[in-house]
Formats: C-alpha cells, sequence, structure tokens
C-alpha cells in the first residue's frame, strides 16, 4: 500500500501563493506517477497535474500558467505551487499516487486539504 499526505492548505488572499505537499510512504518505490486533483463544494473532482516517477509532467489546460507540479524523490513528496490565486480556486485538494503492488496496478488518495481563497 501507499499512503499519501497532504499538508499546506490554508486562507489566502486572492493573488496569494500557496505550496502543497504530498508526502507519500509504504511503497512509495512502486509509485509510477502522482497528481493532484481538487474539488469545490458541489462540484466533481478535476484533475490540475501529474508527474510521473520519470519527471513528465501533464497539466489540465485551465490550469497551466498557475500551477506548477514538482516533485522530490528523494523525500517521495510531490509539490503543487499555485501562484495568482483567485476564489474560484477554492476547494478541497487531493494527491494520489498510482503504483504496482504484484501485477496491479493501484491507486492511492490523500486525505485532502482545504485551500481558501478569499479577502
Amino acid at each position: 500500500q501507499v499512503q499519501l499526505v497532504e499538508s499546506g492548505g490554508g486562507l489566502v488572499q486572492p493573488g496569494g501563493s500557496l505550496r502543497l505537499s504530498c508526502a507519500a510512504s509504504g511503497r512509495s518505490f512502486s509509485i509510477t506517477s502522482m497528481g493532484w486533483y481538487r474539488q469545490a463544494p458541489g462540484k466533481e473532482r478535476d484533475l490540475i497535474a501529474t508527474i510521473t516517477s520519470g519527471g513528465s509532467t501533464n497539466y489540465e489546460n485551465s490550469m497551466k500558467g498557475r500551477f506548477t507540479i514538482s516533485r522530490d524523490n528523494a523525500k517521495n513528496t510531490v509539490y503543487l505551487q499555485m501562484n495568482g490565486l483567485k476564489p474560484e480556486d477554492t476547494a478541497v485538494y487531493y494527491c494520489n499516487a498510482y503504483y504496482w503492488y504484484n501485477t496491479r496496478h493501484l491507486v492511492s488518495w490523500g486525505q485532502g486539504t482545504q485551500v481558501t481563497v478569499s479577502s
């Protein structure tokens, strides 16, 4: 199993920045990719960005420019740098990780971290 713990959320004013962290433990050596998603109240969970174990990134088009995903393999941690935050960015932010367990490709989710953008 892979366990994920997000941190770094909080209250920020419009135009501000936050950096979220997602620390992986357990079978972190078997992770193939990790990603950040967000879910606003009453809405579906949306993809923000993904990053592979080799460092290749992919962004949802609407998230390009203000959000940057990165990872520190030595720390088994993925980050999401968020700049120019807007009230509509208010959501619970989740990370996930795809990993191999025996011959199965599984996914784990973190518990989420709340980001509130408000003045």
